[in-house]
């Protein structure tokens, strides 16, 4: 994979795109006085997963706002190019030996994040996560988290399921990162509704026959965020498995190439408008409103990034200030199912700051 990493903040200036090759000696000027840093104030760094997933443009978008909205902030969006742990770990490690102000990151591999955050604890810098959360053992090396319930998450588009196929079925689940807390604590959620048992921890106990569910041999299937490989896999799974009942997904991954994904369900149309044939999705962005609205999907839990970029600088700024915060901090869900729920929901405000009530239908 690429090692070109980005650095995006508010404001005009010379901050763009750069090498791996570069970064650190460019994250050194910055350190000193270059485009991030200018005057007085605080720097504060959002570090998604990967800076080419459109769930992320949300989050930055509500960080750059939160940096307009607040006295002497500056928002730093800065991460791997791709979902590339190890570049993860070591644009983490940059911040840190430049010691921004404060650290909020959504860690890709929740193990070794905590490894490098410790360090951020060391040296006194503030970090908090958020969209994903480290493992429980590791929880102190970060104030609080931002985001979504993401066990909840899970139990919600297993709840859509049960209403859709009341009598069970075969799954497949296709998620994101297997190290990934926030969506193997999807799949916990989404596992233990079916099962109507708690498993204990992420990712939940794999279906065979509880309830009368049970995945496939061959799932789940691990995208690592990459989005062309996540229509492929679908598009293997739904061949190789004619009979297969449900395809939920944790995270946007193959909605995310529209185009791509159509074509690959396309061949199913029949079987997903009787629902012989049932997709489950996650997010809400604008292609997958589109989809919903065809009828290319059944059902979508949408996130809040926008508010998690926001309230993410919002917390920082708490933190340097020395004032106590909530943890974990929950920005909610929307819950759509139909052409309906679509016009509501963009009728509505999608850049929420706060959490307010879920759509239910």
């Amino acid at each position: 994979m690429s090692l070109e990493r980005e650095t995006r903040r508010l404001g005009a200036g010379p901050c763009r795109a750069y090498s791996a090759s570069v970064l650190a000696v460019v994250l050194s000027v910055l350190a000193v006085g270059g485009c991030a840093r200018e005057g007085t104030g605080y720097t504060f760094a959002l570090v998604p997963k990967a800076m080419n997933n459109p769930f992320f443009d949300f989050a930055r978008e509500g960080c750059m706002q939160a940096a307009a909205d607040l006295e002497d902030v500056e928002c730093l969006y800065i991460g791997p190019s791709e979902h590339t742990e190890a570049d993860q770990i070591q644009v983490v490690e940059d911040l840190i030996t430049r010691r921004v102000d404060g650290i909020a990151v959504s860690p890709s591999n929740a193990t070794a994040m905590a490894r490098a955050l410790a360090r951020a604890n060391e040296v006194g810098i503030p970090v908090i996560t958020w969209d994903s959360d480290l493992l429980a053992e590791d929880a102190g090396l970060r104030t609080t988290y931002i985001g979504t319930e993401n066990r909840a998450m899970g139990v919600e588009q297993a709840k859509l399921l049960q209403k859709l196929k009341p009598d069970g079925g075969t799954i497949c689940i296709q998620s994101g990162g297997a190290a990934a807390m926030n969506h193997n604590e999807r799949m916990q959620g989404f596992r233990d509704t079916l099962a109507g048992a708690d498993s204990g921890e992420p990712p939940g106990k794999r279906l065979e026959g509880a309830n009368k569910w049970t995945e496939v041999a061959a799932c789940p299937l691990y995208t690592n965020d990459d989005f062309p490989l996540a229509v492929q896999q679908m598009a293997d799974i739904l061949a190789s498995a004619p009979d297969l009942d449900v395809f939920s997904i944790t995270g946007g991954f193959p909605q995310f190439v529209d185009q791509a994904y159509r074509q690959a369900v396309e061949p199913y149309r029949e079987r997903i408008e009787s629902k012989d044939l049932v997709i489950i999705g996650a997010d809400v962005l604008p292609m997958q409103l589109d989809l919903l609205a065809e009828g290319l999907s059944h059902g979508q839990v949408g996130q809040r990034p926008y508010a998690m970029g926001y309230r993410s600088m919002e917390v920082l700024l708490q933190l340097v200030a020395g004032q106590s915060v909530e943890d974990p901090i929950y920005t909610g869900l929307d819950v759509l199912t139909g052409t309906e729920d679509v016009e509501a929901f963009r009728s509505s405000s999608t850049r929420r700051t706060t959490p307010v009530p879920a759509i239910r239908r």
